[in-house]
């Protein structure tokens, strides 16, 4: 059993086993053949539906398809997902990051952010120079940030905590 998320919004279960496709409870017949590089024909209702996969992210089990030339974000989640999220133990996995640090001894150029900021994952936090190259950090995850705890032109060493993030 798989629950598919359709573009953040429309949620369809889905079972298959060899030799039957269900939707929502109810049996679907289809028709699939593979036309080769991620890319299928199937039949449905006398309709025809082009599919290709355009991107595939396996951790996050998120996928991209095109069919009949409209993209559509979809989110996979299996049985096991499923009653995890139930338990409520979905983000067990998820690595809290609570702080910034220097990778490399350095001198702070530049600081992208102030203290309160609401950040992105992949955000720009702050420029770095180090062995006379910049190098842009960025946020890790979603946060707050809690503090920022150097000022441009500080030096810093490799480890020392730069910002502080909740």
């Amino acid at each position: 059993m798989y629950k598919v998320k359709v573009n953040g919004a429309a949620e369809y279960a889905i079972n298959r086993d060899k030799e039957t496709f269900e939707l929502d409870g109810k049996s679907v017949e289809l028709d699939i053949v593979s036309t080769g590089n991620d890319a299928y024909h199937i039949l449905h209702d006398n309709k025809s539906y082009r599919i290709r996969v355009i991107e595939v992210n396996t951790a996050e089990k998120k996928l991209t398809i095109r069919v009949n030339g409209n993209d559509y974000n979809l989110e996979v989640k299996d049985r096991f997902d499923v009653l995890l999220n139930q338990l409520g133990m979905s983000n067990l996995a998820a690595s809290k990051i609570n702080d910034i640090k220097a990778p490399m001894p350095g001198l702070v150029l530049k600081i992208n952010v102030t203290e309160g900021q609401h950040i992105t994952k992949g955000e720009p936090v702050l420029v770095l120079e180090a062995m006379k190259m910049e190098n842009v950090l960025k946020a890790p995850a979603d946060a707050v940030v809690k503090a920022i705890k150097v000022n441009i032109g500080n030096p810093v060493e490799k480890g020392q905590v730069l910002v502080v993030l909740e």
